[in-house]
């Protein structure tokens, strides 16, 4: 879930787009490579999903996912799917989502993935946004992330900006760009 801008002083917003989010993964890929040699990629559902298979394709590794949700940002995340597969036991495990404000759900993932007692395990995003450290990041911003996937939905069965997010460019001074269809 991307960070949710704070009452108070608007947040700057950072719109992702394609191959900026191209960029960040291998980016992601390279600073995993140089320190950690993963046998496994968790993606963490929904959005970490992504940035997790571009990157365990680029590693060349297995790939699976686990889902973890809130209903709302300040709400403590719960897992909504049963875990990663029980071969992840014994291996060395790299798990990934888009973004890292408190670390609630990468705790909760974490949790979940060392009692199937992998080799070891460590964690990777593409923005920390927050005070938890995940071992690797691609990119540290305060500002509330846009994602190009997560960016419209689908309304009246036309593609919209979504709401939160047209309310948060709004709130920065940024300009809303109508969706094209």
């Amino acid at each position: 879930m991307p960070p949710r801008p704070t009452p108070g002083a608007p947040r700057e917003v950072l719109e992702v787009d394609w191959p900026f989010f191209g960029e960040l993964c291998r980016a992601l890929a390279l600073r995993v490579s140089a320190q950690f040699d993963p046998e496994i990629v968790v993606g963490i559902a929904k959005a970490g999903v992504i940035p997790a298979a571009v990157v365990a394709s680029i590693l060349q590794r297995d790939f699976t996912s686990m889902a973890v949700t809130r209903s709302r940002a300040d709400v403590r995340p719960t897992l909504v799917t049963a875990p990663p597969p029980a071969s992840i036991k014994g291996r060395r495990v790299l798990m990934v989502d888009e973004t890292c404000d408190s670390g609630d759900t990468l705790k909760l993932a974490l949790a979940t993935v060392r009692e199937l007692r992998p080799a070891e395990v460590r964690t990777a995003v593409s923005f920390r946004t927050g005070a938890y450290e995940p071992d690797f990041h691609a990119l540290q911003t305060e500002r509330s992330i846009i994602l190009p996937w997560d960016r419209e939905i689908v309304v009246g069965g036309e593609l919209v900006m979504r709401p939160d997010y047209a309310a948060w460019l709004a709130a920065s001074g940024q300009p809303v760009a109508k969706t094209s269809r």
